[in-house]
């Protein structure tokens, strides 16, 4: 598998992906000791492009599903989501525990016409929604729960390429750590905002020191009702 990224000066990327063998991905590649001993599976929603791929995703849910675990999903691209919205809304509903999304994605599945209308659809579920907002920040909804998390400061943005499953990472380890939501969102700021200063989506800096420092500051975010 391969993609290929090319950046412009202000950020922007154009992608260009093969997908290799990778591709081929089904339901006979999933280990089910290994995903029965996890506490949450995270899921692509670009696995849902294909019938094997879709047959994987969902033993991975089952499995899960069958030991008490919880289930992430990761809404991956607005296109993914056009593509299959009505499918995607089913997984929301029935096998998700925490959606990740970022403005386009979560407007896109709920076909709102602002954030703020898609915010109010997203709080007539039970699932956490942790939406990314670029250099807005992110938001976090769990039910009538809303907490607003500001970007981090003073970062210069090269290549935002890696930055939504940097924050996934930080707020998961947040997560099962057992944090509250607002610290679990400022550690998915912190560890988004390791990447996108440098070329590259791999963090060119130790994530375990910059959280250290980074959480020492007092702020973290604003809780509201949606």
């Amino acid at each position: 598998a391969c993609c290929v990224v090319l950046s412009t000066p202000d950020a922007q990327r154009t992608m260009n992906t093969c997908l290799g063998i990778s591709g081929t991905l089904g339901p006979e590649d999933i280990d089910e000791k290994i995903i029965s001993e996890a506490g949450i599976v995270y899921l692509e929603g670009y696995l849902w492009d294909t019938e094997p791929a879709k047959a994987a995703f969902k033993k991975a849910i089952n499995i899960v599903g069958k030991v008490g675990g919880q289930v992430a999903l990761s809404l991956s691209d607005s296109f993914c989501v056009q593509r299959h919205r009505a499918e995607f809304l089913e997984l929301v509903h029935d096998h998700t525990d925490i959606l990740f999304a970022n403005e386009d994605e979560i407007k896109n599945l709920f076909e709102a016409a602002s954030f703020e209308e898609a915010l109010k659809s997203c709080a007539g579920y039970n699932n956490i929604f942790v939406l990314t907002r670029g250099e807005l920040g992110s938001v976090i909804i769990h039910g009538k729960e809303y907490y607003e998390i500001s970007p981090e400061k003073d970062i210069k943005v090269l290549d935002t390429t890696g930055a939504g499953d940097m924050y996934a990472a930080g707020f998961l380890h947040g997560y099962i750590n057992k944090e509250d939501l607002a610290i679990c969102g400022r550690m998915g700021n912190i560890t988004a905002a390791a990447v996108i200063a440098h070329f590259g989506a791999r963090p060119e800096i130790s994530l375990a020191q910059v959280l250290e420092e980074k959480l020492k500051e007092n702020h973290t975010g604003r809780k509201n009702n949606v």
